[in-house]
């Protein structure tokens, strides 16, 4: 893959990210720990190639001491882009001054969980049921997921960027 590029979206990306959010998430919305996030209105970096393309997209926002991992997107998985995306996500966590970086996946996502493991985030909780309250919110959620994996809970990942007190 050409050099990618991390860098804050602009208002020229916007039709970009949406496509990719389209087709990861059915649209704009994501529900997550009980809240209903519109990824339209989050700060979001992207990732751009070497011809200027938006390749992948992350929305974050600031949650107290941590910086939360909202949505990663990359238009091709396995090829860095997700990666590069979640070392720029860090370093604005840092930036900001933040204790930790943290996301939340569903027990279905094995790539996923796989994937953040491998960029030094650690599971920290167990959300039970939170998939079943989230079909509340966002009807289209799917009763089974990846590999046939029926889908009921959220798991809770952390990166911890300072030392606790």
């Amino acid at each position: 893959m050409d050099a990618i590029i991390i860098r804050p979206a602009g208002a020229g990306d916007r039709s970009a990210v949406d496509a990719l959010h389209e087709r990861e998430w059915g649209g704009p919305y994501v529900v997550a720990h009980d809240t209903r996030y519109d990824l339209r209105t989050l700060p979001t970096l992207v990732a751009v190639d070497g011809a200027g393309t938006v390749v992948g997209a992350l929305a974050h926002h600031g949650d107290g001491d941590g910086l939360e991992v909202v949505s990663v997107v990359a238009a091709m998985p396995g090829g860095g882009v997700g990666t590069a995306l979640v070392a720029a996500a860090t370093e604005v966590a840092r930036a900001e001054g933040r204790a930790r970086l943290w996301l939340v996946t569903t027990n279905d996502n094995l790539r996923a969980l796989r994937f953040y493991q491998r960029r030094g985030l650690r599971l920290v909780r167990v959300d039970a049921g939170a998939v079943d309250r989230a079909r509340r919110l966002k009807p289209t959620i799917p009763e089974v997921g990846e590999d046939g994996i029926p889908l009921h809970d959220e798991l809770v990942l952390e990166l911890r960027l300072t030392e606790r007190d």
